[in-house]
């Protein structure tokens, strides 16, 4: 389960770092690719902020400019990977309290699982914002990825 996860982060911050590239390159970053992608990164903190019962510094919907991305994925992937290599159990329960106050419990695995299905998710919304914009979409491809 460890390797699974973590061909899957070293997946999900190859394509995070592709777009990261792609939009300090460009002169004028879509706003609601800005919003989308600055979600990617406050929700992948949240999620580990929970996991490793550490203070959240995120809002969910919280705006950083581009300049701060990098920064922001590379602590979400270390992170990660401290999660990772550091259980034994990826069947542990985890008890956490959503953004409205809702306390909820899911498995380690399915969290982690999540991160990387959320951030594919809106990776996807941010490419059908950058086409709208006239802009050529960042290619993401696992297959791709893994050639």
């Amino acid at each position: 389960m460890k390797v699974f996860f973590n061909q899957l982060f070293d997946y999900n911050f190859f394509c995070n770092k592709k777009l990261i590239e792609e939009c300090k390159r460009l002169n004028n970053v879509p706003e609601k690719s800005i919003k989308l992608f600055g979600h990617i990164l406050n929700a992948h903190h949240i999620w580990n902020s929970r996991i490793l019962a550490k203070p959240m510094i995120y809002d969910v919907w919280q705006v950083h400019s581009v300049k701060e991305w990098e920064d922001i994925h590379y602590e979400n992937q270390k992170g990660s990977f401290e999660i990772t290599q550091n259980t034994s159990d990826f069947e542990k329960r985890i008890d956490y309290e959503n953004s409205q106050g809702r306390v909820f419990t899911n498995t380690l695995q399915d969290i982690l699982f999540h991160i990387i299905n959320h951030s594919t998710h809106h990776r996807a919304q941010i490419s059908v914002d950058f086409r709208d914009n006239g802009l050529e979409p960042v290619s993401m491809d696992y297959a791709f990825y893994k050639r």
